[in-house]
């Protein structure tokens, strides 16, 4: 009996850490624009990521992680597997990490063409946007 809780516990407890609220990653009040080029797309549980090349201000590149909602989230809003081949030119807003490593929240992303997509997950604490404006 005491195995079966404790693999219960275990069963229930890591998908809990493993999924965290934005507050305990990202910084609300360091808002961010990146504009550069996709290198990569992991469409993975429990958030997809872009991979991205960004020019720094002293023209170097470097590589980004920016975090974005679900999956499933993001093909109800209208993204799919074919949405960002690599190379594609996007900027994306979003909010930078605590620890200052190369990784944003990001919120909206925008093509060349002015077209949008959604990219956060609501309900994990991030700032509402309909405030921002």
């Amino acid at each position: 009996m005491r195995n079966r809780l404790l693999l219960f516990l275990i069963g229930v407890g890591v998908p809990a850490w493993a999924h965290h609220a934005f507050s305990a990653e990202f910084d609300e009040h360091k808002p961010l624009k990146l504009v550069g080029r996709v290198t990569k797309m992991e469409w993975i549980n429990p958030h997809a990521w872009i991979h991205m090349d960004v020019k720094g201000e002293d023209g170097k590149t470097i590589s980004w992680m920016v975090e974005l909602g679900p999956p499933n989230a993001l093909l109800k809003r209208g993204w799919n597997k074919n949405s960002l081949p690599e190379r594609t030119q996007i900027i994306v807003d979003g909010y930078q990490s605590k620890d200052g490593e190369l990784r944003l929240n990001g919120r909206d992303l925008t093509f060349p063409d002015g077209k949008k997509l959604f990219a956060g997950s609501s309900g994990t604490g991030a700032p509402d946007e309909r405030k921002e404006k």
